[in-house]
């Protein structure tokens, strides 16, 4: 009996182990792919607006504040949200 119970012990610590490290139980392979995949597809959307990146950075270069909105989330090295805050030109009396 002690044996069975051994042999039975063995087999689901292997079975345990392998499949955590196999990547075939959903819970943690399955989703978390799936919600990886949502997220780089909302991410990675093409802008729905007529804005483009192109090498502005300041708000006195900008026309409106959606545009600089477009430019802080979607261009690099842009200078106009000192605070880091995701309000571009809060200091900009034009907007």
């Amino acid at each position: 009996m002690k044996k069975i119970i051994i042999l039975a012990l063995i087999g689901f610590t292997a079975w345990n182990y392998y499949s955590k490290n196999s990547g075939t139980t959903h819970n943690s392979v399955s989703v978390p792919a799936a919600v990886a995949e949502q997220r780089s597809d909302t991410f990675y959307q093409q802008p729905t607006s007529n804005f483009r990146c192109d090498g502005r950075e300041h708000c006195s270069q900008m026309t409106s504040r959606a545009e600089a909105v477009f430019f802080i989330n979607n261009c690099p090295n842009t200078k106009m949200d000192g605070d880091r805050d995701g309000v571009p030109c809060e200091n900009d009396s034009r907007f």
